[in-house]
């Protein structure tokens, strides 16, 4: 980070808590803000209010830099749970479409953040699994690109025009367990979109080819893999009661969610060692 003397300028390289900070420091001075390779939405100060509270800034950063081939040399984790973030942007946006809930742009679904969020959950289908190869190697290939693309652009823009829904208030619910702190944002967001999915009671061969994907690229499906797999039914209950809070996106889904039908939903699949 470098912070010029006499002038309000903060250039950082950073991890995404650190940026998201100074996201919140840019909101209240007048700091133009520009966003640098590897800065993935995290939650923001989890460990100190137990689950994300959602800044809503009044512009978006002037430049959003994407270098692949910083990111092709960076831990693939990163990008795996960048693709677990992105994951849920079809299925949330679909929710939202079904429901009419106001998107996170303060306006309602539109057709085009819908085709975004479709093309994004595509390319992850099509090319997560060759990204991940690709990563482990440390190189880009088209691939790569594709799902950086994916990660960045085609979720941002697919969320923020069309809203959230039941993965990301789950995964805030995860936000109180200490035993998920290790995990990043993206890891939690996968594991709550197919908890949205089990809610939803899509057919089984559809969530079962979510779920393959997701073992295949090392996200988690099972509380075990989320470090939760010692957890009580009493912090379960907690985890879905606080993804239930009222203010929270759960509440976009089209049909009545409550604390009793997110435990079970996580208890129906994802109860495994």
């Amino acid at each position: 980070m470098f912070v010029p003397l006499g002038s309000l300028l903060i250039t950082y390289v950073s991890a995404p808590n650190a940026s998201n900070t100074l996201f919140a420091i840019a909101d209240a001075l007048p700091f133009e803000q520009s966003s640098p390779t590897l800065t993935f939405l995290n939650e923001f100060f989890a460990k100190v209010i137990k689950y994300p509270i959602y800044l809503f800034l009044p512009a978006n950063p002037n430049l959003v830099l994407m270098d692949t081939d910083i990111i092709a040399k960076s831990p693939v984790r990163l990008t795996v749970a960048g693709m677990g973030d992105a994951l849920a942007t079809y299925f949330e946006a679909r929710a939202c479409k079904r429901s009419g809930a106001t998107s996170c742009a303060g306006g309602k679904t539109t057709e085009a953040a819908m085709a975004l969020a479709e093309l994004c959950f595509n390319t992850l289908m099509d090319e997560g699994v060759k990204a991940k190869i690709a990563l482990e190697a440390g190189v880009c290939t088209p691939a790569v690109e594709k799902v950086i693309e994916a990660n960045t652009l085609l979720s941002g823009i697919g969320f923020e025009s069309a809203g959230l829904a039941g993965a990301h208030a789950i995964h805030n619910g995860f936000t109180v367990l200490e035993e998920c702190h290790h995990m990043y944002h993206g890891e939690k967001v996968a594991f709550g979109t197919i908890t949205q999915l089990v809610l939803e009671n899509i057919p089984q061969e559809d969530l079962e080819e979510i779920i393959l994907w997701c073992i295949e690229v090392g996200l988690p499906v099972t509380l075990a893999e989320l470090g939760a797999g010692k957890v009580t039914d009493e912090q379960l209950m907690e985890v879905a009661r606080t993804a239930c809070a009222e203010n929270d996106t759960l509440h976009n889904m089209p049909f009545e969610v409550t604390p009793e039908t997110v435990f079970a939903a996580i208890k129906d699949y994802l109860d495994e060692e």
